[in-house]
């Protein structure tokens, strides 16, 4: 077999002469870019490997992560029958964790998909006893689970519980902000450059907000319109509107985060399908 000829020739690299100039603007660019994009904490990857101990027992449902650190450093855990009070200790797959001499099992992870009627608060517990979604979804599952984000008690549609710390922290995170599609009946017509408005940006008290997209409800009246966000910001969409000029008279959450209301009626929940998990965990 013949080989190729050596010739010796080494491959062409760009020189310092040849490196493009960068500008001291370009730097500062850059270097605020840099700053950016580090806030906040990095979403969650989803590996089933060791996790911190205060995360394995907020998982759990024992208590918050703040409180298990107090539980770690009180020396009331601990790890194959080793009191452990390292506060970044972490747990291994095997590992038989135990709080006050009880073993202690993270469970069944759930997702759990709400349609939610009017009336309801997004709380675990009232002390007025007023109605909360956790009524709602009661008899879903064994395990403790708990609504992503709030939604007003007027306000209708999708809403997800999870005891998914991860996948809750994903879809609660700044960077990652999940897709939602309201459904909007307003007191009066909507105008067109309304809609356009919403989509480039409107003043509101805590900043500046938009809609992804904005526009009139197939087959509905003047007065209805979708509109998408991403934003987490508490009563974003209906401050938006009302901002405007307009008052709204229904509020419903059509889509969440690629999940929609098919087949569910209101006041109803389903468990969310392997399928729309694995969706949920790749989405960007």
């Amino acid at each position: 077999m013949r080989q190729p000829k050596k010739t010796g020739a080494k491959p062409k690299t760009a020189g310092a002469k040849d490196a493009p100039k960068v500008s001291a603007r370009d730097k500062r660019k850059y270097i605020d870019y840099k700053i950016k994009v580090k806030k906040g904490d990095p979403l969650p990857s989803f590996r089933e490997d060791a996790i911190r101990l205060n995360k394995f027992l907020s998982n759990a449902g024992i208590c918050s992560r703040r409180e298990a650190d107090v539980l770690i450093d009180t020396g009331v855990v601990s790890i194959n029958g080793v009191i452990v009070t390292e506060m970044g200790y972490k747990v291994k797959p095997g590992d038989v964790v135990q709080y006050d001499g009880e073993t202690i099992t993270t469970g069944t992870k759930r997702y759990v998909l709400l349609n939610k009627p009017k009336g309801y608060i997004t709380t675990l517990d009232d002390p007025r006893g007023r109605k909360t979604v956790m009524t709602l979804v009661s008899k879903a599952c064994r395990e403790q689970i708990f609504p992503v984000g709030r939604m007003e008690r007027d306000t209708t549609g999708l809403m997800l519980f999870t005891n998914d710390g991860d996948m809750m922290k994903k879809l609660l995170h700044p960077r990652y902000h999940a897709r939602k599609l309201y459904h909007i009946e307003t007191n009066k017509s909507v105008a067109k450059e309304d809609l356009e408005k919403m989509t480039r940006g409107l003043d509101l008290d805590d900043g500046r907000m938009k809609a992804e997209a904005a526009s009139f409800v197939e087959g509905g009246g003047s007065n209805e319109i979708g509109v998408e966000i991403r934003s987490g910001k508490n009563q974003v969409v209906r401050r938006m509107v009302e901002a405007l000029g307009y008052e709204v008279i229904k509020l419903d959450r059509v889509v969440y985060a690629g999940l929609t209301k098919k087949d569910l009626p209101r006041g109803y929940y389903r468990h969310l399908t392997e399928q729309e998990i694995a969706f949920l965990k790749m989405s960007k």
